[in-house]
């Protein structure tokens, strides 16, 4: 094993003192244009890097942000954390990207604890309201903003979307098609999004005068194999939806692929609208209509409140929440004459309906 190279060796070949090659590396500090020269290339030959956690100690800055995910997986939070990377760079950070299915688990204590000292800042993306770990972060003021989130009141900065007027509009565009049985499919109740969504989606219904039919509303798991499933079980009632809303693009896809797997049309059978609008909803077939975030200026404000809570700036602990645009492709229309989905799967009524 190589030994690793000590700042004083750097400053011996440089000939120089530690002080001068370490304010050298730090960038702190004045030091002559040719000692840097030669201190830098000391550092090259030794192959040497500083100790970046012994220098937060010291009270420099690391240039990182620290990206805490709950279960990264999910195609939105691909491009989430996409858009802050290029931000944070834009400012002059890096992003460190840690996943971990809670953060207060007593397994990842010490992993959140040497990441939290490490960065200058952190953004939690999607946190999961249960988790213990935000009440550490209120309690101890840390520079930190969460992002997407909905669940419960915290006295952090909030960054998230307006996801109940978002789904309201949504389903607004499925009703002005002629569409009344309207089904949605949720998702985890993690982030709190999946509530809001249902909520909007109540709100739109009840201001056209139509009933919510509990039968009609059905649990996911804000991925593809759950939409497809939920849909299923949509499809097998006596009286299917002629129209589906996915509280996000990954369960709308399965949705279509469910509805096409009984031999059905979308949207000549079955209208289905997601939520999100990651790119591959311009691809599927038929192309999703859905409700797009608008990623990168969501990402500009959660990067940049950060930046400026760890600069020592202050950011008051409120949800600014922006709102969503109603992208319309092909995957909804008017509502079907007859409604020919009604008819489908017909074997399963009888389960189905008792399930209801």
């Amino acid at each position: 094993m190589r030994k690793t190279s000590k700042l004083s060796e750097v400053a011996k070949i440089a000939g120089v003192s530690p002080i001068t090659a370490s304010r050298a590396i730090r960038g702190v500090g004045y030091v002559s244009e040719s000692a840097r020269a030669r201190i830098m290339e000391a550092a090259a030959q030794l192959n040497y890097t500083p100790d970046m956690l012994a220098r937060r100690m010291r009270g420099d800055k690391s240039n990182l942000i620290g990206v805490f995910v709950n279960n990264y997986g999910s195609l939105v939070l691909h491009e989430v954390t996409r858009e802050i990377s290029a931000e944070a760079r834009a400012r002059g950070y890096d992003i460190l990207l840690f996943n971990a299915e809670r953060f207060d688990s007593p397994a990842r204590a010490g992993t959140v604890d040497m990441l939290s000292k490490l960065c200058d800042g952190l953004l939690l993306v999607m946190p999961n309201g249960a988790d213990g770990y935000l009440d550490v972060l209120e309690q101890h003021r840390m520079p930190c903003v969460l992002v997407h989130y909905d669940a419960r009141a915290v006295r952090l900065p909030v960054v998230a979307l307006e996801n109940r007027n978002g789904a309201r509009m949504a389903v607004e565009h499925l009703l002005a098609l002629g569409h009344r049985r309207i089904a949605f499919i949720a998702g985890t109740a993690g982030t709190g999004q999946s509530a809001e969504r249902e909520k909007g989606y109540k709100d739109a219904l009840r201001a056209a005068g139509i009933r919510v039919d509990p039968a009609l509303v059905v649990g996911g798991a804000f991925n593809q194999a759950a939409g497809n499933a939920a849909a299923q079980q949509l499809l097998a009632l006596k009286r299917p939806p002629t129209a589906i809303f996915a509280a996000n693009d990954e369960m709308a896809y399965g949705a279509i692929d469910a509805i096409h797997s009984r031999g059905l049309k979308v949207p000549a059978d079955i209208s289905v609208i997601g939520f999100d609008d990651i790119p591959l909803s311009s691809h599927v077939f038929p192309p999703l209509t859905t409700m797009r975030q608008p990623l990168a200026e969501l990402a500009a404000r959660a990067v940049g409140d950060v930046v400026t809570l760890a600069q020592g700036g202050t950011v008051p602990p409120d949800r600014t929440a922006f709102p969503m645009e109603l992208v319309i492709r092909q995957s909804t229309g008017p509502v079907a004459a007859g409604n020919a989905a009604s008819v489908a799967d017909s074997s399963n009524d009888s389960a189905a309906d008792s399930a209801a």
